[in-house]
């Protein structure tokens, strides 16, 4: 096993172990249901520092963890006993805002970038939370409030620097390791990390949007879908069925009520999105509408600091959607006596389905409604109760398939990780996995292994 010490004195980073003072803070990840306690926490200052913690791992046999964001909801950005290649410190941005690209490091994260793109009018879709870190979101997919408009995540990205598992640093791109490029662009880290980032950066100087809470009904529900798959590709929406939490600008006779609450964006002029938003307002009486003309960089919600939620959570797609599903939610989530239980629909299309099933390691480009059932816990022993919640209500809208997106998956085996790399994706992936990762050293993630 190798010594941290040694470790410490190669990294022009830091090497952070259960002796520092920071450590429990270092290897926290955004889940409160993982408790991990690492060998090391390397947290990398460029690109030989990645290739360095990458060899260290190979020659020891333990087991390495790669962190971005940490929004894994499985906790793979955190090992037990093993290694932690902590990303955080990679947060360079070069932006030519004349070509309309972007270099970003991998430790950069999603709000951080969308607030320097934006500052030139320009902006890259990434997923619906600020802190989320790029080198997770870009290579799993993406799917956030441009989806519609200007396509996933893997879809603007034109380039990636990735230290392969040998600890060589290599150029990912249309003519260059061609097969890697499609294989990163939704296969995630199972081929090696990136440490750089190539974007295409879209025009995107404002959006009309923000959140609309509604009191739910089946009808406002399956209005809601009905809407949103109607409107015009500028709109991307996220709509979540709960009860609504006591939050200050909605009033005290409206906590604790079923409620439809949707974060909406139109990425196109002001006059037109007014249009476009109209019907879903007249939906039923608001119960606040904070929907408006913002800067792009606005659209992402606040977040709580030191918020790391106990939650189960079951993702999938769905081909249609009815006001018997939206029955089939409203009944799960007033029954239950979670501190939090909640459906999120987004619905899709668009610009994400324009691109072949086969040009990314995304397969999903034609599903329509993408669903994510989940309750939260107020403790990791608590969990059994809501995780049978979830899989209860996930059944029910589950109409036969097992597909989900990798984004949101948990640690729930390998079938599932196969669903979500349905067929011919999950035996090319397998094939670049074999020639990039033979050993499979990045395993610790919706795990590929290398064909045979």
């Amino acid at each position: 096993m190798i010594s941290t010490a040694q470790l410490a004195d190669t990294l022009k980073g830091r090497a952070i172990t259960p002796d520092d003072p920071d450590y429990d803070d270092a290897r926290k990840v955004f889940s409160g249901a993982i408790d991990r306690r690492p060998a090391v926490i390397a947290r990398v200052a460029d690109a030989d520092d990645v290739a360095t913690v990458i060899r260290a791992a190979r020659e020891s046999g333990q087991e390495l963890a790669v962190r971005s964001g940490g929004h894994s909801g499985a906790g793979h950005g955190v090992s037990e006993g093993g290694i932690v290649l902590d990303l955080a410190e990679l947060n360079r941005l070069e932006i030519d805002a004349e070509g309309r690209t972007a270099w970003a490091e991998t430790g950069l994260t999603a709000g951080a970038y969308t607030e320097a793109a934006g500052a030139h009018g320009l902006a890259t879709g990434f997923g619906d939370t600020a802190s989320v870190g790029l080198g997770g979101i870009a290579l799993g997919g993406g799917i956030g409030f441009l989806v519609r408009k200007h396509g996933m995540t893997i879809d603007a990205l034109l380039a990636a620097d990735v230290v392969t598992a040998d600890g060589e640093l290599v150029r990912a791109d249309a003519e260059s390791h061609p097969d890697l490029f499609w294989a990163i662009r939704g296969g995630g880290g199972n081929f090696g990390v990136a440490t750089r980032l190539h974007f295409r950066l879209d025009p995107v100087e404002s959006v009309v949007g923000g959140m609309l809470i509604l009191p739910a009904s089946a009808e406002t529900l399956d209005g809601f879908i009905a809407e949103a798959e109607a409107a015009p590709e500028e709109l991307s929406s996220i709509v979540v069925a709960m009860k609504a939490p006591p939050l200050p600008f909605l009033p005290a006779e409206a906590h604790g009520r079923l409620i439809v609450l949707a974060q909406m964006a139109y990425a196109g002029p002001v006059e037109q999105g007014e249009r476009v938003l109209a019907p879903f307002r007249s939906l039923a009486e608001p119960i606040a509408d904070l929907l408006r003309p913002m800067p792009y960089a606005d659209i992402y919600p606040p977040e709580q600091e030191g918020f790391r939620p106990i939650m189960a959570l079951q993702t999938m797609f769905m081909d249609g959607f009815d006001s018997r599903d939206a029955e089939a939610i409203l009944d799960a989530i007033e029954g239950s006596t979670a501190p939090m239980a909640a459906a999120q629909l987004r619905v899709l299309g668009g610009a994400m389905a324009r691109v072949p099933a086969d040009a990314t390691a995304f397969a999903h480009r034609d599903r329509p409604i993408m669903a994510n059932v989940t309750s939260m816990a107020m403790s990791p022993d608590a969990l059994d109760g809501p995780a049978a919640w979830v899989a209860d209500l996930a059944e029910r809208l589950n109409r036969g398939d097992e597909a989900g997106y990798v984004g949101f998956l948990g640690d729930e085996g390998e079938a599932r990780v196969q669903a979500a790399y349905p067929g011919a994706t999950y035996h090319r992936l397998a094939a670049v996995k074999a020639q990039y990762d033979p050993d499979n050293l990045f395993r610790l993630n919706q795990n590929i292994p290398p064909a045979a």
